[in-house]
Parts: structure tokens; C-alpha cells; sequence
């Protein structure tokens, strides 16, 4: 390409840059410095050969920051005489001939770079520059017809496609699609029907993921930009937009049945959901004629999959591990020697990485579903099973605490704290979180039922992780579904909640369990039930909830043994956890704010009872 600054300023910005990106601060301030000299005194000039060197630098490194440094300093304030006037950007500054020849370049960048990373920031600063004009009244007709042309583009009738001309193809129509994506204004005043159709053809690719990804999101930028009479006529666009989900679960689905899933799909599908999910908060009728195939789409994607082990219905349940034989033998091949141990440690990096997949492509399409819930409650409540699936999602997801990951140091983390392992962005966290959503938004006669349907089985559970679920969802949903919680009032403090403030007493206890989280979330959990509950409503339950609660202040009194660790050390006692005490005092002024009158009663009763046992104990 054709040099437009003379060579001596390209060999200086070369060097200006290389000690941009050096490590020793001095030597990268003082070019800092001869970047603001040049471009206070010539900056056409030093702009121009930035362009340009984005085009011809050796290295993709220097090629990716020449283009994010241009985009920096084309917007950024120019230096003034004036500082009581507003300081305009160096773009306002450039000449008409200028601005067209950096255009000219970004758009040869645009086209040639093959390097899919430079490729991407040639995008950002295409997109961010056709913005900036844009609203300056400058609109880049160039940039829309390079644009159309590369997202159509296919192979010459008769030449030879080998695979780098394959993948340049395959990066000029992503890059296209991205520039529409980025710049959405650059297409909305062309003919509906034919933005339409290469949004399609994009999202019909048939042979490229990554084509179908990028006119994905320039198709929800097109429906997010669009008005009213637009978006009556690209409601069509949803069928081909949902239709990568379907073959993309299809195929996750087909790999439950061959050695090894591929891990790229549930990349992929997880990417497509959070494309999609914005769309959802902004324009969720689009969705409405779609509903029913979607809720069948997304409810296996957000429950666990179970393993059944080896069943009549699959095929191979055990995989053959590296080095080992299948068995029986395939004909024409010859067995391999059988080793012990079998297999290599990497197949546990593969599952472990293919586990956190799945999680992620399960809050994905969770948080699909809640988005569109909370955008459009009426219109998802009418969708059979779609809350109860959702809820069921949560409490799962709620319970599955890792032993050696989130669970490690539950016990000894303060639950009030945010810097909890448990209360941050965990897994189990972001269920919690999704279900309280889902409670404001859907109100508690849409969540109640499905939810007391697993709650009641999860606090009687064995397991402390799916105990400590069900006593979180509890205190999640009291906050949407106060008052038609009422009804299950007295079940849940009667059954579970003081049962769960219980001191443990059995000397055969398993000492690991982490009991005094569990008596702090229960403790915690019974303050979302005093908060507008009615006096009377609470009264039966007043004597058992302040027992219980003054047993959290004193574990030994009262002869409660509080022998958590008997089986280990015999009758050494546990000492209480200071935030379980801050809890049960916090939630006994709670309790005393909802009962009033009554909890000065009940109060007396137990100061009698404490003196009572004090004169005992002197008399000993």
C-alpha cells in the first residue's frame, strides 16, 4: 500500500511506540512525553502514520496497539488556550481530506489483516470511530458497503478454497457482522428486508460457529436499535436467531452418549444465551410466540445431569481410558496391554473442566429464563411448568456446596461477611440470588407451591449442604412471598427452623459438621419471618424461637450439652462462634419488636428460670 507520511516519521512513531511498551518507566514516560509533543504540534501527521503503521508494523503486536492507541487519542481532549471553553476531541481538529485518508486506512485494515486478534481491533476502532462520526453528522458510506460486501462474500466459481483462504473468508464475514454489531446506526436507514436477509444468511452458516455467533449479536444490536415499525417487520428474525440454540443442544445431547462430550458446545451454547439474554430485558414479546419450544430447550440445560452409571440405553457408559482396551475387542485391531492403575491424570483435568462448563452454561440459560421472568412475568406465568423448573433449578444448585471448594471453609467464615467463600459469587451464591429474583418478580403464589414441594424433604435431609439450601431459600423467597408464606408459617418453625437451633447432643455426631453456620442461617432465616408477620401469628411459636434462640447466647446452659466434638474429644465443650451469637441476638430483637407485649412476658419467664438455676448451682 502506498506510504501517506514520509518514511522518517514512520522510523520515529516505530521507535516512540517500541519504548511505549517497555517495562522501564522511565524510558516509557519520556515517550508518553514525544507522543503529546507530536501531537500538540502535527497531529494529522502523527495520526496518519499511527493508521498506517497498524497496517505495515512487522508484528501482530505492534499492529493491535497502534490501533488501540489511535482510537484513545482520536477522541480524547485536545489541548486548548481557552480552559473556560469545552475541549473538543482531536477528530473535531482533523481535515476532511484527513479524516477521509484514515478512513481509507482502517478500512484496508479492516479487509487484510489476518491475524483474527488485530482483526477484532480493527473492528473496535472501525466501529468506535463510525460512531463518533455518525453522531457528528459524518456517515461512512465506505465502511457500510465494505461492510455488506464482506458478509456476502463466497468462493470464485472454480477456484480452489484451501483452508487459509477458507479461514481468511471466514474472518472477513465475523468481521462484518461485528462492524454491524458495533455500529448498528451504520445500517438502519437501508431497506428493512435487506438487512434482514444477510442477518439471516449470517445466522445460517452452515460453516462456521463463529459466523453464526458474531451475526447473532449484530442481530440483537439491529433489534435493539430498531423503532417500532422496524421491529414489527424483523419479528421474523427470532426463528433463525433461536435455531442455533436447538442444533447446539441437539448436539450436547448426542455427546451424552459418546466417550467424551465436546467441550466447545457448551462453550458456544453458553455464548449464544448470554448474546441472547439482554434482548430478553428489552424486547420480551419478541419471544412470546417461541415460549413452549423454549422452555423444553432450557430445562435440561439448567438442572443437573444426573449420572445413572451404566444403563440399557446407552451404549458406552464407561469410556475407555488411555491405554487401555475396549472391550469387546474391535475386529482388526490388536488389544493393548491391560496396566495398573488404569489411565492417566488428565482425564480428571478434562472432567473437571468439562464440570465447570456445565455450570456455566447452566447459569447461562438460567439467567435467560429469570431475565425474560422478570421482564415479563404475565406472559411466562402462562407457560406451563416454566416457574416450577426454575425453582427446582435453584434449590439444586443452591445445595451443591463443593467440600473442597465453596464448602472448605464454611464453618469458620462469618455468614454476615461479604467476603465469605459462601456468600460471593459462588455457584450456590448466584442460585440463592436467582431465586430471590424470581420470588419479586413472579410473587409468591407462582413460587410457593413448587418450592414447598422440595423444601420440606431438604431440611430433613442428611446432607448439611442441602440443609443449609433449604433454610437459605426460605430466607431467599420471604422477601417476594411474605404474605402468602403465612400459610406455611407454622409448618416451617414448627418442623424444621427451631429443630435447625437445636444444639446437637447425640455423641455420635459426625464432629465435621459445620452446625454453627447452620444455626446462623436458621437464626438469620426467622428474622424474614417476624419482618410483617402479625403478633398473633407469632405468639405459639414465641416460647420455643427465645429457648432456642438464648441456647445460640450460652450453648452450656441450661444442662444443653454442647459436645459437637464428643466422639472425637469426649467431653471437651465447643466454644460458641461470636457472629452465631450476634445472629441469635439480632434476631431476638426482631422477634421482640414482632410480638410486643407477649416477649416481655416470655422474657420474665426465662429471667426467672436463669435465677432459678443459679440459686441451684450456689447451693451446690
Amino acid at each position: 500500500m502506498e506510504a501517506v507520511v514520509p518514511e522518517e516519521i514512520t522510523l520515529e512513531l516505530t521507535q516512540i511506540l517500541s519504548n511505549l511498551v517497555l517495562g522501564d518507566n522511565e524510558i516509557r514516560s519520556n515517550a508518553e512525553k514525544a507522543v503529546n509533543d507530536r501531537l500538540a504540534q502535527t497531529p494529522e501527521l502523527y495520526l496518519l502514520a499511527l493508521a498506517q503503521f497498524a497496517i505495515v508494523a512487522d508484528t501482530d503486536v505492534m499492529r493491535s496497539f497502534s490501533l488501540v492507541l489511535l482510537r484513545r487519542l482520536l477522541f480524547r481532549p485536545a489541548p486548548t488556550s481557552q480552559p473556560t471553553r469545552p475541549r473538543s476531541a482531536l477528530y473535531d481538529h482533523l481535515s476532511a481530506q484527513t479524516i477521509t485518508t484514515l478512513e481509507r486506512l482502517l478500512l484496508h485494515s479492516l479487509a487484510q489483516e489476518p491475524v483474527p486478534k488485530v482483526r477484532r481491533n480493527a473492528v473496535d476502532t472501525v466501529c468506535d470511530i463510525a460512531n463518533q462520526g455518525m453522531s457528528r453528522g459524518r456517515p461512512w458510506h465506505a465502511l457500510q458497503s465494505q461492510a455488506f460486501a464482506m458478509a456476502i462474500a463466497q468462493p470464485q466459481q472454480g477456484a480452489e478454497t484451501n483452508a487459509a483462504v477458507h479461514a481468511l473468508m471466514v474472518l472477513g464475514r465475523t468481521s462484518a457482522y461485528g462492524v454491524f454489531a458495533g455500529a448498528p446506526n451504520l445500517v438502519m436507514d437501508l431497506q428493512p428486508d435487506v438487512v434482514l436477509g444477510v442477518l439471516q444468511r449470517g445466522l445460517e452458516d452452515a460453516g462456521s460457529i463463529e459466523v453464526r455467533t458474531a451475526a447473532l449479536r449484530a442481530s440483537v444490536a439491529y433489534l435493539e436499535s430498531a423503532d417500532a415499525q422496524q421491529l414489527a417487520r424483523a419479528s421474523g428474525l427470532l426463528a433463525p436467531m433461536l435455531s442455533t440454540l436447538a442444533s447446539l443442544s441437539s448436539a450436547l445431547s448426542l455427546s451424552s452418549s459418546q466417550p467424551k462430550s465436546t467441550p466447545t458446545s457448551y462453550h458456544h451454547l453458553s455464548v449464544f444465551l448470554s448474546i441472547l439474554t439482554p434482548l430478553c430485558a428489552t424486547h420480551p414479546a419478541l419471544f412470546l410466540p417461541h415460549l413452549n419450544g423454549l422452555m423444553h430447550l432450557l430445562s435440561p440445560l439448567i438442572l443437573p445431569i444426573v449420572d445413572c452409571g451404566p444403563t440399557p440405553t446407552i451404549r458406552r457408559p464407561f469410556p475407555p481410558r488411555a491405554g487401555s482396551s475396549p472391550f469387546p475387542p474391535t475386529a482388526g485391531t490388536t488389544p493393548t496391554t491391560f496396566t495398573f492403575p488404569p489411565g492417566p491424570a488428565a482425564t480428571d483435568i478434562d472432567d473437571t473442566e468439562e464440570r465447570d462448563l456445565r455450570q456455566t452454561l447452566r447459569l447461562s440459560a438460567l439467567e435467560f429464563m429469570l431475565t425474560l421472568s422478570e421482564a415479563r412475568p404475565g406472559m411466562v406465568r402462562r407457560v406451563q411448568g416454566w416457574v416450577d423448573v426454575v425453582v427446582k433449578a435453584c434449590l439444586e444448585g443452591m445445595g451443591e456446596l463443593d467440600e473442597d471448594g465453596e464448602g472448605a471453609g464454611w464453618e469458620s467464615d462469618d455468614p454476615s461477611s461479604n467476603s465469605s467463600t459462601s456468600e460471593t459469587d459462588s455457584p450456590p451464591a448466584l442460585y440463592e440470588q436467582s431465586l430471590d429474583r424470581l420470588a419479586i418478580a413472579m410473587g409468591g403464589r407462582a413460587v410457593l407451591p413448587p418450592a414447598f414441594q422440595y423444601i420440606p424433604s431438604m431440611l430433613a435431609s442428611y446432607d448439611w449442604r442441602v440443609r443449609h439450601a433449604g433454610l437459605m431459600a426460605i430466607a431467599a423467597i420471604g422477601e417476594g412471598t411474605g404474605k402468602v408464606m403465612l400459610e406455611q408459617l407454622g409448618k416451617v418453625v414448627d418442623g424444621q427452623l427451631c429443630t435447625d437451633l437445636e444444639i446437637q447432643t447425640q455423641n455420635t455426631a459426625n464432629p465435621s459438621l459445620p452446625t454453627h453456620s447452620v444455626h446462623a442461617h436458621a437464626a438469620a432465616a426467622l428474622i424474614n419471618f417476624c419482618e410483617g408477620v402479625a403478633r398473633d401469628t407469632l405468639v405459639p411459636y414465641l416460647d420455643l424461637i427465645v429457648e432456642r434462640l438464648l441456647r445460640l447466647l450460652n450453648p452450656g446452659a441450661g444442662g444443653v450439652a454442647a459436645s459437637g466434638t464428643a466422639g472425637i474429644e469426649g467431653t471437651r465443650k465447643t466454644e460458641p462462634k461470636r457472629y452465631v451469637q450476634e445472629q441469635a441476638i439480632t434476631t431476638l430483637a426482631m422477634v421482640a419488636d414482632a410480638s410486643e407485649r407477649m416477649f416481655t412476658k416470655v422474657r420474665s419467664c426465662e429471667e426467672m428460670k436463669g435465677e432459678e438455676n443459679n440459686g441451684n448451682e450456689r447451693g451446690r
